[in-house]
């Protein structure tokens, strides 16, 4: 893709049919992602640009309103966007702090084809970009009922393209509408139990008669699609894993007492009493063992789930600090507004005028 420079939208009602106008002028950029232009801005508010979305299909010649999902960027004075694999645009924020000047708006990945389906409408999501190295993956446990997957589900919602889950394997057979490599890995017993004995799963255990596990190559094909793993899995598992190659940041989730946890096993209304006293045994055991056996780097009490939330941020690093286990980042990108911005193989090349170059061009 060529040059996605900033740029004042004066005459986008002449370059396209539609007679599509704007009310007032504001920084705005257009990528084409295949039929479809998609314009990232929005109309002046004296100082700054809210950060809309607004879709063109050109076999139809007509202006599409998507749902946002995501966090979306603050109001700015610029930016710059670009194509990256067809599936997501990169912004850059110009001006912006070190933790706020990369976002990824999301336009045709699988959680916004899936998202498309459940809504029925078109989708688009943005995710804000982690600055520093690789992060590493996440392992979150913690007793049934304790609220780990409510926790997930939001770290998810707001940051839709920076966190995936890996695919566990089952030696069981699909069920009704479950597909291969989706829901699940579906292998054969003997194939399963080699690759356990050969040291390529992380962590597994035998439930019904059926394996179930987690595999090193699923967790790695997370992070070879640029997203940040995480395993949601009991003790056993995390002690499994802990013992593994995986350089992981291990979480306990626990609730403020055995009485507040009874108290949310019996609101769900999903489990008999003979199941809930079983969850309860498990969970006073899970608990004593997260609390002290080593395994855990961090234990967050879920007593408010807001708190706790932002208490799981600022481990990750999601709230402007820097976060647990991370490694030194780069300095952040402070963009003039004359600055164009290109991609070159793997490679993100901005180019800018400053000052005291005159027309000279100074590549970042």
């Amino acid at each position: 893709m060529g040059e996605a420079p900033v740029f004042v939208v004066d005459n986008f009602q002449d370059e396209l049919s539609n007679g599509f106008a704007l009310k007032s002028k504001g920084f705005e950029t257009s990528t084409d992602v295949g039929d479809r232009t998609f314009v990232i801005g929005g109309a002046n508010n004296d100082s700054a640009s809210s950060i809309g979305v607004q879709i063109y299909e050109k076999s139809t010649g007509k202006w599409v309103i998507p749902t946002v999902l995501g966090t979306k960027p603050k109001p700015c004075k610029g930016h710059s966007a670009i194509l990256l694999n067809e599936d997501r645009i990169m912004i850059i924020i110009r001006g912006s702090t070190q933790d706020d000047c990369i976002w990824f708006l999301e336009v045709d990945t699988k959680y916004v084809k899936e998202q498309k389906k459940v809504l029925g409408t078109e989708v688009v999501a943005w995710s804000k970009g982690v600055r520093g190295d690789a992060e590493k993956p996440i392992v979150i446990s913690g007793p049934s009922g304790v609220g780990k997957g409510t926790l997930i589900n939001m770290l998810m919602k707001e940051f839709p393209s920076m966190f995936g889950f890996s695919v566990s394997h089952t030696t069981r057979a699909p069920r009704n509408m479950e597909k291969n490599g989706v829901h699940y890995h579906f292998t054969e017993r003997s194939v399963m139990e080699k690759d356990i004995k050969d040291g390529k799963f992380l962590e597994f255990a035998s439930v019904h008669g059926n394996l179930y596990g987690t595999s090193l190559e699923a967790v790695e094909a997370v992070a070879d699609s640029g997203k940040r793993c995480i395993l949601d899995i009991d003790v056993q598992g995390a002690r499994s894993v802990k013992a593994s190659s995986l350089d992981a940041i291990f979480i306990f989730i626990c609730p403020p007492s055995m009485k507040d946890l009874e108290e949310r096993l019996r609101a769900r209304g999903t489990e008999t009493e003979e199941q809930v006293q079983k969850r309860l045994r498990n969970a006073e055991a899970e608990i004593e063992q997260g609390k002290s056996s080593g395994i855990f780097d961090h234990i967050l009490y879920n007593d408010n789930l807001e708190e706790c939330y932002e208490n799981l941020k600022k481990l990750l690093g999601l709230d402007g600090s820097a976060p647990t286990n991370h490694k030194s980042s780069p300095k952040g990108i402070d963009l003039p507004l004359n600055h164009s911005v290109s991609k070159i193989d793997n490679k993100i090349l901005i180019n800018c005028e400053t000052p005291e170059l005159g027309n000279a061009s100074k590549n970042l």
